[in-house]
Parts: C-alpha cells; structure tokens; sequence
C-alpha cells in the first residue's frame, strides 16, 4: 500500500482521544467547583510576544480591497489578554485554548498546541503550587510531590551558586558535561544549558518537582523579590513530572512601567542575537496602568500532562492530527 494514501487518518488512537476528552471535562469540572470563569481571547493578535526564546507564527490579515493588509500573530499563550481580562475585573479566570510556536515541532513538540491557563487573583505563589498539585493528582496519581528552589538544584548537582556564578564561570562547568564550540557573554544562555541538559534529566526520578526562585533576569513577566540568602529571584516556579516540564507558574507583575521596561530590554536581546522585531503589546501596558489586581498565575501544557497519564513520550499520540497531517 502506498504510505501517502495513509495521511489522512489519525496518528492518536481513538481510546486515546477519549482519555484526553475526560481530562479536559475533569479539568473544566475542577474550575467550576472552584467558581473560576472559563474565558475565550483572541488566538489572532496584533502584537507578539517579546521573548526571545519563544518564535513567533505571524500571519497576514486581507481587508476589503481599498485597505491595506496588516501583519497578525498566532499567540504563543493567552496571556496578555488574560491579563486585560483581570484589569477588566474579570476576577479568577481560566482558559483551554490553542497556542502557537514556531519552529517546535518533533516528537515532543507541535507548533499548534493545547495550553491550560488560569489566574487567582489574591492567591499567593505557593497557595497555586498547592492548586496545580490538586488539579494534576486527579489524573495522575500516586506521585511523590516535592519543591526546590533552582539553586538548591544547582548547588545539589552542580556544586555552584547559580545567582552569583559569572558568565565565564558557567561556561567552564557547562564545557565540562557539553561539548560546544561556540562563546557567550550571556549568563542565562548558560544556565539555560546547564538546566536543560544536566539538570532536568536528573529530576526523572524524582517524581512531581515544583522549582522555584529561578534567577531574577529569568523573571520574564514576574514580579523579583528576594530569598533568604539576599539574592534576587523571580517569583515564579516550574513543574516538572518525570523530568518533563509540564507547568509554568509566576506572582503576576502588575507594575506597567516595568513591564514596558521588560518589553524594550526583550527587543534590545533580540536584536543583538540577530532575531526577527516584533511589535510589543502596549494594550497590555496600558491595562496594567488602569490597575491589576495582585494575583498568580500558571500555564500548563494540556498535551503533556495527557502524554504523561497515558504513558508515551510521542505527542503524536494524544494529538489527532498533528503537524506533519494538519
């Protein structure tokens, strides 16, 4: 039989699909005994994401003849609109949509995927590790949940301070577990490296792990605040399940001018990596100004955390139809 007959049909099993349909329905079952108000944004936008780790899908939008066609992005996460939503006094809100990511696609990854968002007003970083711990242990049970800040992780596999380390110093121990040819002055660059490759493969073992107080220049749209030692740190965490990143929690930054500050410091990084300029959202910026309230809030990858409770390592297996057949 020709292969190219085959592409039409479905790469996730039927009874797959069901698993992942009951999981959505626990999720949405969970945020109504919780009073929290399902919401629906805009997967077309005019603005994109500043961060330079993320690429962004653009796309191009045709009006009537005599007007001028205007380049629109696919979200990479619902965020800032949420977050208009919340200055809106939307009070606690999630969101099941869609997501878009450039250049991700593979076995893990499709450049279309399903993201879980929620925000809790008055709800402090920790009482959401605790919310996220509910949600995932109705369909993932029996996990040993455990919390460490990055550098309790660093200075347990790696033996360095990773708020204080220099850039060179980085280099010299990623050198010793990587092999690459190439120099950075960038110390996240380096502790990106260090995490993803020496790191996260070590927390396999280690069950359901929350990693929190990630340095304060990874802060990205969180607020930086300090720990016990003096450093300075995001207020953010990760989940980690099997050593696969699953959740991405912050204490929301509210404060617009350090979020418009955020935004150029992203443009200036993207520019000297030599990345594609895109237009930041200055409705965000003025919503925040209007007034947010205090609050936390988590992005969680949907087609992750069905990977993990259907055990398989193949997204293509809990996605009907992913990239290579869309």
């Amino acid at each position: 039989m020709n292969l190219m007959t085959e592409q039409w049909r479905a790469t996730a099993p039927v009874e797959n699909l069901r698993r992942r349909a009951e999981i959505l329905a626990q999720i949405r079952a969970f945020f109504a005994q919780r009073d929290v108000l399902e919401v629906e944004t805009p997967l077309m936008t005019q603005a994109a994401v500043s961060d330079p780790y993320i690429d962004t899908i653009e796309c191009r939008y045709h009006p009537v003849p005599e007007q001028q066609e205007s380049a629109r992005y696919l979200q990479s996460s619902p965020e800032y609109a949420m977050k208009r939503l919340l200055c809106s006094g939307s009070g606690a809100i999630y969101q099941i949509c869609k997501a878009f990511r450039n250049g991700e696609s593979g076995k893990r990854h499709n450049p279309e995927f399903t993201m879980l968002e929620w925000y809790r007003p008055d709800m402090s970083l920790s009482q959401l590790m605790d919310e996220v711990q509910a949600l995932v242990s109705l369909v993932l049970k029996k996990l040993l949940w455990q919390r460490f800040s990055y550098g309790e992780l660093f200075q347990r596999f790696l033996q360095i301070n990773p708020y204080r380390a220099t850039a060179a110093e980085l280099a010299a121990i990623t050198r010793q577990h990587i092999e690459l040819e190439f120099e950075d002055d960038n110390r996240d660059n380096w502790l990106n490296l260090l995490m993803s490759h020496v790191i996260e493969p070590q927390l396999t073992e280690l069950g359901a792990v929350f990693v929190y107080d990630y340095p304060a220049s990874q802060a990205a749209l969180a607020r930086v605040s300090q720990n016990a030692e003096g450093d300075a740190v995001a207020s953010r965490f990760e989940l980690f399940i099997g050593g696969v990143e699953v959740a991405n929690g912050y204490h929301e930054l509210t404060d617009a001018a350090e979020q418009a500050r955020r935004f150029q410091q992203n443009i200036q990084q993207r520019a000297e990596e030599g990345l594609p300029q895109r237009p930041t959202d200055q409705l965000l910026v003025d919503a925040l100004q209007a007034g947010m309230p205090d609050c936390s809030g988590v992005a969680m990858g949907v087609d992750r955390l069905v990977m993990l409770v259907l055990e398989t390592d193949r997204i293509d297996q809990v996605i009907a139809l992913p990239f290579p057949r869309a």
